[in-house]
């Protein structure tokens, strides 16, 4: 009996393995494709694995700091969740959805990037927060020059480097101050989930010898 039990258990690791190797969105759902259509593959790819490592539930547009859930998404939830463990622990923190935006951040992301701004930032706090506009501000902001250029660096294959340039904000990626299970294996989840975005984008997008050059060079790079 107990070494059909082991069989069984072995079998399904297996199961599991391939299914990590092949599709590992199955397993992760924080890399589901996002809501927002169209947008650089590579930068797609980076706010998939972004939440990935902050956001790994099967809601995650939803989701709260600590793991609790909101059912409404016309503003930002502004909840302050205490933080139990970490350096901060004691305090608490106003992160939620996909990408775990702090209230403050969010208003300041929104009120330079969400499509419904107006004139006056202090609206931005009531601006929708649907995953359409979680999608769009981040994207928007991943994109702005003071990050340098993202997309040129991962085409290039420098996967850690962009990791780290953003583990101050996102703490989570690794090279910070509180790093998690998911951390060591980011650059691995870029590089899958960046070949599904590859798969997905029209063709146009890598239409140049040189785009399809690099692309290629992209996916093969290993951490």
């Amino acid at each position: 009996m107990r070494w059909r039990v082991g069989v069984a258990v072995g079998v399904a690791a297996l199961m599991l393995l391939l299914v990590w190797w092949w599709r590992p969105v199955l397993l992760m759902p924080g890399t589901r494709v996002l809501v927002m259509q169209g947008g650089d593959p590579y930068v797609r790819a980076l706010m998939r694995t972004i939440s990935a490592s902050e956001s790994n539930v099967l809601r995650p547009y939803h989701v709260l700091y600590g793991g609790g859930y909101v059912w409404t998404l016309d503003k930002h939830p502004n909840r302050c969740e205490r933080i139990g463990r970490g350096p901060n622990k004691g305090n608490c923190s106003t992160a939620a959805g996909r990408y775990q935006l702090l209230a403050g951040t969010w208003v300041e992301l929104a009120a330079r990037h969400h499509p419904e701004r107006t004139n006056d930032p202090l609206d931005a706090m009531q601006l929708s927060f649907a995953p359409i506009y979680q999608d769009t501000v981040v994207y928007a902001w991943l994109s702005e020059p003071r990050w340098g250029n993202l997309s040129a660096q991962l085409r290039q294959g420098q996967v850690q480097p962009v990791l780290r340039r953003l583990s101050g904000t996102w703490t989570s990626l690794g090279y910070g101050i509180e790093n998690n299970s998911m951390s060591r294996e980011l650059p691995r989840v870029y590089q899958r989930v960046l070949q599904d975005e590859l798969e997905r984008a029209p063709k146009t997008a890598l239409s140049t010898p040189d785009a399809q050059q690099k692309g290629r060079a992209a996916v093969a790079a290993r951490p």
